[in-house]
Order: C-alpha cells, then structure tokens, then sequence
C-alpha cells in the first residue's frame, strides 16, 4: 500500500498526464484523488518553509553539521597555508562568510525553490515507485538541479557581495598567491556555494519528507494525518 500511494499521490503531485491510465488502475481508498495531491504537496512544502527556513537564519549553514559548507580541497590547502603564518583569524572569517552568504542566498531563493516543487513533472515512476522514504527529495534534485542551479546562482552572488564574503576571499587569495613559491589559485567560489546550498537545501527537504512518513505527530494537519495513514498500513 505505501508504494501503490507513493505512485499514485506523486502522479498528482507532479501532473504527469502520461501516467494518468496507469495510476487509474489502482483504487486510492477513501481519500479523493485531490486531497492525496493536496496532502503531498503539503508534505513537500512543509519541507521548504520549516526545514529550509532554518538555514536562512544566522548560523543556519555555520552551525548546523548536516549542512555546513566546508571547504574545498583546493582552498583547504589556502587555509592551511595562512594558518601555518599566523593568519588564523583571516581562515575563520573566510569559512563563515561563505555560509553566511548560502544562509542569505537561501534567504532570498526560497521561491525559487517552491516554484521548482510546484512545476515539476513526474517522468521517472519506477523508481519513485520503487524508492525508499526521501524518494520524493532525491527525484526533486535530481529533476530539477540544472534548472534551479541557473536561477539561484546569481543570487549566490549577490549574497556573497552583500555580506562581504567576495571581499574577504579576495583578501585571502591575494595573501596567499603571494606567498613565494606556492601554487596560485583562483577558486570560482559562486559555483561552488551555490553547488553546496542547494545540497544543504534539498538535505533539509528531504529531513521532513522522511519526518512525516513515519512520525505520527509530524503530521500537523488533518490531510497529513488522513493521506499519510495510507502508507502505514
């Protein structure tokens, strides 16, 4: 029964007109068609305004150990680098401002991220048939990554200038390029923030998709409750 609603609710969800003979083959219990739409697309959104609001706090990125952006093996070797000759300080700060500036790129692209749920279509049924309990999430990123990637990096951007992280990393490149005898680098850091707040965003969705499919009390409203009773049985 969990698969056969899996199926079918993601199938409303998505608006897959292709799927429609196939999902209609299957009875959906008492609950309308429309309220099983309407309950996933709560589940998912749930995702995005609850779990996705808490990395667009202060810290939301920097604290949080599922999520936080860490550095990437050729900036690691900058940081290293700068600690070795006592600029600890500089390493700290350019750490923080790259997830302060995925906690305010986040911040502002939350409706991109609400779009992209909304206007999904569903063209891979076997394996969200098949899948396990973030199934949902992971056909989300793996459906709508290039897309949202096109949309959101801009604002990565302009995040990165806003809290002053293109500032303080050019400080630090700058610094450490020159430093005799090492490798100069010129990392494309709006690329690869971006690249690791939409991990971190679809992280979180998937934290809810997997709270409501087997947590009785994550289930908040009526429609939760009726539609994800389907699956536990």
């Amino acid at each position: 029964m969990k698969k056969l609603l899996a199926f079918a609710s993601l199938f409303l969800l998505f608006g897959c007109a292709e799927l429609q003979q196939i999902a209609s083959q299957y009875p959906v219990g008492t609950l309308g068609t429309s309220d099983i739409a309407a309950g996933l697309k709560e589940a998912l959104n749930n995702g995005i305004t609850k779990q996705v609001s808490k990395l667009t706090a202060t810290d939301g990125f920097f604290k949080n150990e599922a999520v936080r952006i860490l550095l990437p093996p050729e900036l690691q070797k900058v940081d290293k680098t700068l600690r070795s000759i006592g600029m600890s300080s500089l390493a700290d700060e350019g750490l923080k401002v790259l997830n302060r500036a995925a906690e305010d790129g986040v911040k502002e692209a939350t409706p991109i991220f609400v779009d992209a749920v909304r206007g999904m279509t569903f063209t891979d049924a076997k394996n969200i048939l098949m899948g396990n309990e973030t199934s949902a999430t992971l056909y989300l990123q793996n459906s709508t990554s290039t897309a949202l990637y096109g949309k959101f990096s801009p604002v990565i951007q302009t995040s990165l200038s806003k809290v002053g992280a293109d500032k303080v990393w050019t400080n630090i490149i700058n610094k450490y390029n020159a430093i005799p005898l090492v490798k100069k680098v010129n990392p494309d850091l709006k690329d690869y923030v971006t690249q690791e707040a939409m991990k971190g965003v679809f992280k979180m969705v998937a934290v809810e998709e997997k709270d409501i499919r087997n947590n009785l009390r994550a289930r908040t409203s009526d429609l939760l409750r009726r539609v994800f009773a389907l699956q536990d049985k």
